[in-house]
């Protein structure tokens, strides 16, 4: 999809890759220092569940943001098109902020965590003071993600890695002056997290401007040069992302009702952070197929298949070798029955890992041909799956903890992947 001035080989695919990766990979262990400074809290089990249902709705609400680094990655490809684009995230982080406003000012946020999703009263205070900053969150990741569309476009992935660095820096240095003065409430957990990501957001647009510069002013290739232009390839993306995003809300709302809620809301997010990091550096698949499987479909499939399994792999190494228990206890400061519940609800994620990366090309390869409607009823499929899946098992095993949560996510993404897989068949077969 764009322009190339050296042939593409496995080689430069890998080095457009491994910048994306590495980024990726410290995101997600910038989620692990939030959790293990909150876990050295006087009363670990009350605020990560706090901090885990906030950032559970914040999933909601920061996902159309995230959306504009593949939207601008698509279609950017001079000033016209990128202030098209531009507009449009300009109601989309207008719209975040109200609803986080909402969330963190008014009695909207109580019926949120204590009605919606039953919380207990002293969960459901931490959770809403935690949106003080979280609130703020959506805008810096949606500016970050804006102008990352450009960088990557534009084959400067390093610099996605350079903002992470910074980023992850500053969310050390921080969390240790909270270790110091004490850790008393999930609030400092999101203000860690919302420091770093206006440092990330920062260096983005920072090196996002200059490449703007040096693009024409109005490409001749180029047909995006109005906001509705660009809601025609965004909506369908939204309102597909909309549906999964939602179900973290649900599983944590009904792990809350569980025998031992908290350990089950708690345990299930400090795992998911160890998955996340585990499958980090490969959540870029999407991206290697949306920009090169047109052109080179065969080097698109080398790549999947040499990188593939590899995710597997190291989760079988977390949660099936003493390392996992390591990691937990040592890195994130978990013990006792917290570290128990954990090791299972990462085994329960084992699935999830197997199937992500054909997923995330598949996507990529719907997102090249412009096929952005299937992803609707593929992730349709997730979201009823997970759903079901969460009910029964909370039903017949209430006493599982948080492996409940992992194993109904793993189940909606294997349901997720076969109907895309049957709906792409489908759409190809009949354009024959």
């Amino acid at each position: 999809m764009s322009k190339e001035i050296e042939p593409v080989s496995l080689r430069r695919l890998f080095l457009f890759f491994i910048p994306m990766g590495i980024s990726v990979l410290l995101i997600n262990l910038s989620h692990v220092i939030i959790n293990g400074t909150l876990a050295r809290s006087s009363n670990p089990e009350i605020i990560l569940a706090g901090y885990a249902l906030a950032m559970s709705l914040l999933v909601v609400t920061e996902r159309p943001s995230v959306l504009f680094r593949q939207t601008c990655s698509a279609l950017v490809r001079d000033r016209i098109s990128f202030r098209a684009v531009r507009k449009v995230s300009f109601f989309v982080f207008g719209a975040a902020l109200a609803f986080g406003g909402l969330v963190a000012y008014t009695p909207f946020g109580h019926w949120i965590f204590g009605g919606a999703y039953g919380a207990d009263p002293i969960v459901e205070r931490e959770a809403v003071h935690a949106y003080y900053a979280l609130m703020f969150l959506s805008v810096f990741s949606g500016i970050r993600c804006l102008y990352q569309g450009v960088i990557i476009y534009k084959m400067r992935t390093r610099w996605l890695t350079i903002a992470m660095i910074f980023r992850l820096a500053g969310m050390f240095f921080l969390s240790q002056y909270f270790l110091r003065v004490g850790v008393d409430s999930a609030l400092q957990g999101t203000i860690i997290f919302v420091f770093g990501m206006i440092i990330e957001a920062s260096i983005s647009w920072w090196e996002s401007s200059r490449l703007l510069k040096e693009m024409p002013e109005k490409e001749e290739n180029c047909d995006i040069t109005m906001p509705k232009q660009v809601m025609a390839f965004y909506n369908p993306l939204l309102y597909s992302s909309l549906i999964v995003v939602w179900l973290l809300p649900i599983l944590n709302a009904l792990l809350g009702t569980t025998e031992r809620g908290t350990l089950a809301v708690a345990s299930f997010a400090v795992a998911g952070s160890l998955m996340n990091l585990i499958l980090g550096f490969f959540t870029y698949f999407h991206q290697i197929a949306l920009l090169f499987v047109k052109s080179h479909p065969a080097l698109v499939r080398q790549f999947t298949l040499t990188l593939g399994f590899i995710p597997p792999l190291l989760m079988l190494i977390m949660a099936f070798t003493p390392i996992g228990s390591w990691m937990f206890s040592h890195i994130l400061g978990v013990k006792d029955d917290l570290l128990d519940a954990c090791i299972h609800a990462l085994r329960g994620f084992f699935p999830f890992v197997l199937v992500f990366p054909w997923l995330d090309t598949l996507n990529g390869i719907v997102m090249a041909n412009g096929e952005t409607k299937l992803m609707f009823g593929s992730q349709l499929a997730n979201a009823i799956i997970t759903a079901l899946s969460i009910i029964v098992l909370v039903l017949i095993l209430p006493g599982w903890n948080g492996v409940l949560g992992s194993l109904a996510q793993s189940g909606g993404v294997i349901a997720e992947l076969v109907f895309l897989a049957y709906l792409f068949r489908r759409a190809h077969r009949s354009a024959k």
